[in-house]
C-alpha cells in the first residue's frame, strides 16, 4: 500500500450557492456562486484553474530546480463552462498555457511535458478530449 503524504476532506452542501469549506478547524472557507450568476463568490471553473494552474506551475518549478534551472514560470489556465448540444448537459473547456522565462517554446516544451506527466492534476485530467496543454512564449 502506497504512503498517504497528504489528506483533505472539502464539503459543499449548497451547490453553487453557498459556502465549500476545507472540513478542519483552520480550513479555508469559500463563497460560492453560479458562474452565470453576478452574486459574490467563486465557482467549479475558478476552483479547477487555480487548482490545475498551481500544482502544474509547482511541478514545472521542481522540473526545473531538478534540472538545475532557475528560469521562472507561470501558468495560465483558460477554462470555459459549454453546453453539450447533444445531452443537453455542460463540460469544460480547458486550454494550459505554461511558459518559462528566458527559454524558447521549443527548448521549454520538454520540461512543461515532463511537468504534465508528473502533476497530479494533470494526470487526473488526462485524456479528456476537452483539454489542451500548451507551451508558449514567456509573458
Amino acid at each position: 500500500m502506497r504512503e498517504i503524504l497528504f489528506e483533505t476532506s472539502v464539503v459543499n452542501g449548497d451547490g453553487v450557492d453557498g459556502i465549500a469549506y476545507v472540513d478542519r478547524a483552520d480550513g479555508l472557507r469559500v463563497v460560492t456562486s453560479n458562474p452565470v450568476s453576478s452574486r459574490p463568490g467563486t465557482n467549479p471553473e475558478e476552483l479547477l484553474g487555480l487548482a490545475f494552474a498551481t500544482c502544474m506551475n509547482a511541478t514545472i518549478k521542481a522540473v526545473l530546480k531538478r534540472e538545475q534551472l532557475e528560469n521562472d514560470s507561470k501558468v495560465i489556465v483558460d477554462v470555459q463552462l459549454k453546453r453539450d448540444e447533444s445531452d443537453n448537459s455542460y463540460y469544460f473547456d480547458v486550454v494550459l498555457k505554461a511558459m518559462i522565462e528566458g527559454m524558447a517554446v521549443a527548448e521549454a516544451e520538454p520540461i512543461v511535458k515532463q511537468a504534465e506527466k508528473r502533476c497530479p492534476v494533470s494526470k487526473l485530467l488526462q485524456g479528456a478530449d476537452t483539454l489542451t496543454i500548451k507551451t508558449v512564449p514567456y509573458q
